[in-house]
């Protein structure tokens, strides 16, 4: 049973209306009035466990879960309405329920409400439906009757896919995604302000009045006496960047992958300045301030807020938190962390959606470079990582080029599907992944897509945005394998969430391919047994029977720091 929930007046902690839909979104009864809607809520939760069907997890979950409400499973309407809208071609038009029900009945179409400001540990969360935005207060019945007509629509257009039954795995897995994401931020991550505190002062000195603190403008001096002079901020990548071209040095970017490989003294202190300043502004003491509370970070998540389908966050920055950094990470007493990493992931999704009989033979061993090396590149892992790397991110020149013919003589299947995958793109067309994620339109800016190759993959560059061209090429022929591997592992988490229901566990951390268990120590032996069944079962909803194994690093850790 699938059932609609809203409230009456935007709060989630009064009155509300709740209806009864079948699993093709016809209504199996009409609208029930509750006192308490929370209440009403964990009542059917606790009898039946149904689907819940809602505007958006994001506005109405955060508020049940303060009330000590959870659920199980849900339908988040927004989320759904966006994926639908990619797979039309229609990629980043409104897709909140009141763009929804206006596109079906005909009417105007509203645009979105702007993002909600992210907002630290503490602050109430923005109401279900904003005033501006959404119905007025106690019009329940009437957006209650939008969802449950947008609902029925989304189900019929999901049946319309080329694929239904993959494209309904990701409407299921993106949905669970966002109810991790929602607990995430109401848990929190275990972080000890004083252990923070003293790694601040031994990496930047201690914190001054005004300015930065002592190292940074230690290694600013540096900086400036290296290239000889005075007042460049090394911050600034244009100064930083007429500071080299004044040396004779062109250099396209400050990436530090790019500065180490510049012969100049200023180097040395500048890649230094800019690690320890990205650590200072992005987590330092205003940082910590603002997002850890009663020994917690809370950050906000956005599941799905990278068109890959990879996640991204509102605020706190959850998702780059510098090594050093983590050792502020710590469990509470009597209790580990469970952190496991999905190694080589990406190559491994190739390996199953190609169909490359031989590539998925090499995915069957731990180490699928090294498998691959002995297979065909004469035992050379490194050049062997070199090709796969080259061929999903469309790295051409230098050492790939060798490595690369290798590849499509020993490889031709999974090598043309990236190439397919590039062409398409290249051509102005659309790509999907496994499940039926798809790219946006050419049309489409899509230059801060989020899909930024490796350093491992050479001089391979960022996409650069554009409607023609190899740019979108190494754009799309990406996205078909970072989209594919974003879904197993979104489908991982989802699993995994399902696995841990009766323990004391709680899903704290999900960086791309990686998750995070905060347990007790009596529950770790469980809980690394549900992570390795979890990464099991993904591969198996998403590619059936299939040789690729998808193995994990898993490490049990009071210091996420320590984690392999």
């Amino acid at each position: 049973m699938l059932v609609a929930a809203v409230s009456d007046d935007g709060s989630w902690h009064g009155p509300g209306h709740l209806q009864a839909v079948h699993p093709d979104g016809t209504p199996a009864s009409g609208p029930q009035p509750v006192a308490d809607l929370p209440a009403a809520i964990a009542e059917r939760e606790a009898a039946e466990r149904p689907r819940w069907v809602w505007a958006a997890t994001a506005d109405c979950y955060p508020a049940l879960l303060r009330t000590g409400v959870r659920v199980a499973r849900c339908h988040d309407a927004e989320l759904i309405e966006a994926l639908l809208l990619g797979h039309a071609g229609r990629w980043g038009e409104p897709r909140a329920l009141a763009a929804a029900f206006a596109r079906l009945t005909g009417g105007p179409v509203p645009p979105d409400p702007p993002p909600r400001l992210a907002q630290p540990p503490g602050f109430a969360q923005a109401a279900l439906f904003d005033a501006a935005a959404g119905p007025p207060p106690a019009a329940g019945p009437v957006v209650l009757e939008a969802l449950t007509r947008v609902y029925a629509d989304q189900q019929r257009r999901i049946a319309a896919t080329g694929q239904p039954g993959r494209f309904g795995l990701l409407v299921a897995a993106e949905s669970a995604g966002a109810l991790v994401g929602a607990e995430m931020g109401h848990t929190g991550l275990p972080w000890r302000a004083d252990v923070h505190d003293e790694l601040l002062r031994d990496l930047l000195g201690p914190p001054q009045p005004v300015g930065p603190p002592r190292r940074l403008a230690e290694l600013a001096a540096e900086v400036n006496a290296a290239f000889g002079m005075h007042g460049l901020h090394p911050d600034s990548p244009a100064e930083v960047l007429r500071a080299f071209a004044r040396a004779g040095i062109d250099v396209p970017n400050t990436r530090a992958w790019v500065l180490r490989r510049v012969e100049h003294p200023a180097v040395k202190p500048l890649l230094e300045y800019k690690e320890l300043y990205r650590i200072w502004t992005a987590h330092g003491w205003a940082w910590r301030d603002a997002w850890v509370s009663e020994g917690r970070l809370r950050p906000e998540y956005v599941p799905g807020g990278v068109v890959s389908g990879r996640w991204a966050t509102r605020g706190g920055g959850a998702l780059q938190v510098p090594k050093v950094v983590r050792r502020a990470v710590v469990a509470d007493p009597g209790w580990r962390f469970v952190v496991a990493d999905a190694g080589q992931l990406e190559p491994r999704v190739l390996a199953a959606v190609s169909g490359d009989t031989r590539l998925a033979a090499a995915g069957i061993a731990d180490d699928l470079y090294a498998a691959l090396a002995t297979d065909a590149f004469g035992g050379d892992r490194a050049r062997a990582k070199v090709a796969l790397l080259g061929a999903m991110y469309g790295q051409t020149g230098g050492a790939a080029i060798p490595a690369l013919a290798v590849l499509r003589q020993s490889y031709p299947t999974a090598f043309d599907y990236v190439e397919a995958a590039a062409r398409t793109g290249e051509a102005g067309g659309l790509v999907r992944s496994w499940l039926g994620r798809t790219c946006p339109p050419a049309s489409t800016a899509w230059r801060d897509a989020g899909l930024d190759p490796p350093e491992e993959a050479g001089s391979a560059e960022a996409p650069q945005g554009g409607a023609s061209g190899r740019a979108r090429g190494r754009f799309t022929r990406n996205f078909v394998i970072q989209a594919t591997a974003a879904e197993w592992a979104l489908v991982l988490l989802a699993t995994l969430r399902t696995a841990l229901e009766g323990l004391r566990a709680e899903i704290v951390l999900f960086v791309h391919d990686e998750v995070g268990v905060h347990c007790p120590e009596e529950e770790t032996e469980q809980v690394v047994a549900a992570v390795r069944a979890g990464a099991a079962r993904a591969g198996e909803l998403l590619f059936g029977r299939t040789e690729v194994r998808f193995p994990l690093d898993v490490s049990v850790v009071e210091c996420y720091a320590d984690a392999a």
